[in-house]
């Protein structure tokens, strides 16, 4: 029986159909933005055509990738009314850049910031400071 040489058959372009969907496979896999669950594949497709005579055959040579589909993106919005100006208004907070419950908030360039100063060692008069027990207070 003659063997088939799968590197050079279809003058290598059944190899080089393979080697690129396995490429893609592996950097799908490797992608960090779909799910490392799912799984995926590849089929290799040979579809073999005769004419009447049985003398000619066509063949046709088809690679498909199966592959995880990319996650989709999430973010999230406060939404709200400026009570001023009737506006809606909405702030984002849920994606990669941000810190859940952070926003940020206007600054009102018009007025002159405060300068804040160190006090002097005549300002600070110590305290003394009480210490609550709360187990005694709880008993009571």
């Amino acid at each position: 029986m003659q063997k088939v040489n799968l590197e050079q058959f279809a003058g290598g372009v059944l190899s080089e159909k393979f080697t690129r969907a396995f490429y893609q496979v592996i950097h799908n896999m490797q992608d960090v933005n779909t799910s490392s669950k799912d799984k995926r594949g590849i089929t290799v497709n040979i579809t073999f055509s005769q004419n009447e005579t049985r003398d000619d055959v066509s063949v046709d040579i088809g690679v498909k990738t199966k592959l995880a589909a990319v996650l989709p993106a999430k973010t999230q919005f406060f939404v709200g009314k400026d009570l001023d100006t009737g506006e809606i208004e909405f702030e984002e907070y849920g994606n990669r850049n941000t810190i859940r419950g952070q926003m940020s908030l206007p600054i009102d360039k018009a007025k002159p910031s405060e300068e804040v100063t160190e006090p002097d060692e005549e300002d600070i008069t110590e305290q003394p400071q009480k210490v609550t027990d709360f187990r005694k207070a709880m008993n009571k």
